[in-house]
């Protein structure tokens, strides 16, 4: 059986350099991550829906059973912002003493301003049940043109009242 024998300096990946090297990489990598966090929160997203039908002139009678009204809040969280911010502005200033605390102050700012604010979206969900007995949910952005127990009609065109 032989002896485990590790190699001089150890097996960290910052053998033979000094601890100077080993700070500024853990430094770079939080300030990796904080890019990422930051990138990542400032993101938006969009949704496409297309729709094909039948062509022709048919005609779906029913009577809405429900609406549902659904508010989503979007909120910045302008404590993440600051915090992302002063990492990358103390990093980008890494000078000693006034430099590094002048590029977090100014970091914390604008990751915090750019943070900020809020949205509030509406929709609603009409469920539909046909005459037939299928049953159909439509969504409608800030307001509902149907009322529970109301005759509607779909047609190529869309749902409408009546029918």
């Amino acid at each position: 059986m032989g002896i485990l024998q590790l190699p001089r300096g150890g097996c960290t990946p910052y053998a033979g350099r000094g601890m100077g090297d080993a700070s500024s990489a853990v430094m770079r990598t939080w300030t990796l991550c904080a890019a990422i966090l930051l990138a990542t929160s400032c993101m938006r997203g969009s949704t496409t829906t297309t729709t094909w039908v039948a062509e022709g002139n048919w005609v779906r009678a029913g009577t809405v059973e429900s609406v549902q009204e659904v508010v989503r809040r979007v909120e910045g969280e302008p404590v993440v912002g600051a915090l992302a911010g002063a990492l990358i502005g103390g990093f980008l200033f890494h000078g000693n003493g006034r430099a590094s605390l002048f590029g977090a102050a100014t970091g914390a700012a604008i990751g915090a301003a750019a943070s900020q604010g809020s949205a509030e979206y509406r929709t609603y969900q009409v469920l539909v049940r046909f005459d037939d007995g299928a049953r159909g949910l439509f969504l409608f952005r800030d307001y509902s043109p149907f009322a529970p127990g109301g005759r509607v009609a779909l047609t190529p065109q869309g749902l409408r009242a009546g029918g």
